[in-house]
């Protein structure tokens, strides 16, 4: 393996990109969480410092990490895939519950979602059972197969964590559709995902609440979040009201820091504002296309495709829910959400495809 001179134009385009996303991701948090900051911790940089902290951590793992040549990673595929297991079993049992929902385990001082290691072991794990299958007779079969040890952990997420659940699924599906040229079969596997949804929905009375709440928020008590963001999004209009200026945030839209970030920087910065945005997270997305295409393997490739559909589905899923779109399923927005352990795992992740996009045969 050597390095190219494309390798090298990929890399720095990649990093600056995140870098770019970081840097926006931090003015804008602290736009939004400074209010809030305030009052309930006499600290308008309580959460910016907080999540600082996380990106230095990140940054500095995704540092290293970018240099350990991504093959080895194929060595802790299982290992790591038998942990994401491990740790939402470790949830389940022993998990913090914040604001209704059981998703954090306490090592000390220190709480983290396991449910974001689980997406980066799930991408490693794929992308090495799926090469092992390639130019193999029954290569599609053993492809499909490969999703019977994706639904435990992601029935094992999903209990209290819906939204993470269907980006596992979701990254799953993406591989094993990069990785074979076959494409009628996929239109059965989207049959079984609904029908799947559609249980996993059914089981569970607030479930089916949240799809009352989402056809028709202004009934009910807990669509408040999402009207009050519907309400920032439109009073943003072309340009916004100007950074720091939302009114939303102080008071009226609970947690916005959060989850509805996205509908503050609507009202903040207004459509021109959201469009940049969302126009970064394009550019990254198309540089992991770009590295999926020509890294030197297969193994590369779906390491690179899968973190592609993890982020992808991850944004898209966030906005959705903002402009309810869809119902309120709890998804950050990468980078710019309030959430430390969410930005670290997704810098590691970025080092391993920092490593794919900068190797050539």
């Amino acid at each position: 393996m050597k390095r190219s001179g494309h390798g090298r134009r990929c890399d720095e385009t990649m990093a600056t990109i995140v870098l770019i996303l970081l840097l926006a991701g931090l003015i804008l948090l602290y736009s939004t969480s400074a209010y809030n900051g305030r009052v309930k911790f006499h600290d308008a940089w309580y959460y910016v410092k907080k999540q600082g902290f996380a990106t230095l951590i990140g940054l500095a793992g995704m540092a290293v990490v970018s240099r350990i040549d991504y093959h080895r990673w194929a060595v802790l595929a299982v290992p790591g895939y038998l942990a994401a297991v491990a740790l939402s079993v470790a949830v389940m049992l022993f998990g913090d519950e914040y604001n209704g929902s059981k998703r954090w385990l306490s090592l000390g001082p220190f709480s983290f979602q396991p449910s974001e290691f689980a997406k980066v072991a799930v991408i490693i794990f794929l992308a090495w059972l799926i090469s092992r299958c390639a130019g193999r007779p029954d290569q599609f079969r053993r492809q499909m197969l490969t999703l019977v040890p994706v639904l435990p952990i992601a029935g094992l997420v999903g209990a209290s964590n819906l939204s993470t659940a269907v980006i596992i699924l979701g990254i799953a599906a993406a591989l094993i559709f990069v990785s074979t040229p076959k494409f009628a079969p996929f239109i059965w596997m989207g049959c079984a995902g609904a029908a799947f949804m559609a249980l996993f929905l059914a089981l569970e009375s607030y479930r089916l609440e949240r799809l009352a709440v989402w056809l028709a928020p202004e009934k009910y008590e807990k669509g408040y979040q999402t009207l009050q963001g519907l309400y920032a999004i439109g009073s943003g209009g072309i340009f916004g009201r100007g950074l720091g200026n939302s009114v939303q945030k102080l008071g009226f839209l609970p947690e916005a820091q959060n989850d509805m970030i996205f509908s503050i920087i609507c009202e903040e910065l207004g459509l021109v504002g959201a469009g940049l945005v969302i126009l970064l997270f394009f550019l990254l997305i198309w540089r992991f296309f770009v590295t999926a295409v020509r890294a030197p393997d297969l193994f590369g490739a779906l390491i690179a495709a899968g973190a592609m559909a993890h982020l992808m589905i991850q944004v898209i899923l966030n906005i959705a829910v903002v402009t309810n779109s869809i119902p309120n399923t709890g998804i950050t927005l990468p980078f710019i959400s309030y959430g430390g352990t969410s930005v670290v795992f997704l810098l590691l992740e970025i080092g391993v495809v920092l490593n794919v996009s900068g190797l050539v045969e």
